[in-house]
């Protein structure tokens, strides 16, 4: 071995070294990246078998009945997690605890499982200027960037805007999400026969997603495809 390819060896292994950090579920040694293999084996992957439309479970993965009689504004629904333990922790410390990496890590995950969708553009769900304020980041555009750098799909964060400043929709009643968020977005462009990839953290009712589509679709979207970390799903799934 050269002394060159020693030198080369030696700093490979000196950076991975470096780079070793302690998996953020259960501490052991985890090579650059957040989480160990086991924990990572072990996260809630969202069932094969779903509404291709707004992913919740269905028997052979056919469009639920929800849809069907109602149909959503977007056209499809792609999720990597379905919102539970311990993946809810983890998306809960990406946005409250400004784990940063993590939300790298996630939009990889989506990344990965987004190899099927087509777009023209990525629009990460907007925050209103003064959550954004309280927050200090949007969630879903960090989790667009490494979307973006996968597919080569460019991220438009000006084109849709939240106007409405709401209260959150986690604290109200699923039935009246609808009713919080209508009107709530605003878009200035033309996206006529534009296929949209449209980006979140967590879908539950999916009302703020559906509102922002339906915004889209006003200014011509062909296709709105929703791209998640995780679906919450009902007790009963």
């Amino acid at each position: 071995m050269s002394i060159l390819t020693q030198s080369t060896e030696f700093i490979r292994r000196t950076i991975g070294q470096l780079l070793k950090q302690d998996c953020l579920l259960c501490g052991a040694t985890s090579s650059n990246t957040v989480l160990c293999m086991a924990c990572i084996a072990d996260l809630p992957r969202l069932a094969a078998l779903h509404c291709p439309q707004c992913a919740l479970p269905t028997p052979h993965g056919e469009r639920c009945g929800h849809c069907l009689a109602k149909p959503p504004h977007f056209d499809a629904t792609v999720a990597s997690f379905s919102y539970d333990f311990p993946l809810d922790k983890l998306v809960q410390s990406f946005k409250y605890a400004h784990r940063l990496a993590l939300g790298a890590w996630l939009g990889e995950q989506l990344a990965a499982d987004a190899q099927d969708c087509q777009a023209d553009l990525i629009i990460p769900l907007p925050l209103h200027p003064l959550r954004l304020r309280e927050r200090g980041f949007n969630q879903a555009l960090e989790l667009a960037r490494p979307i973006a750098s996968a597919h080569g799909w460019p991220i438009d964060t000006k084109i849709c805007s939240r106007v409405r400043h709401t209260p959150a929709q986690a604290e109200l009643p699923w039935r009246e999400r609808v009713k919080n968020i209508r009107g709530a977005f605003h878009c200035t462009g033309d996206l006529t026969g534009k296929k949209i990839v449209l980006v979140d953290d967590v879908m539950t009712t999916g009302a703020s997603l559906n509102e922002c589509a339906r915004t889209l679709k006003l200014h011509g979207a062909a296709r709105v495809t929703l791209l998640v970390v995780a679906r919450a799903l009902p007790k009963s799934a």
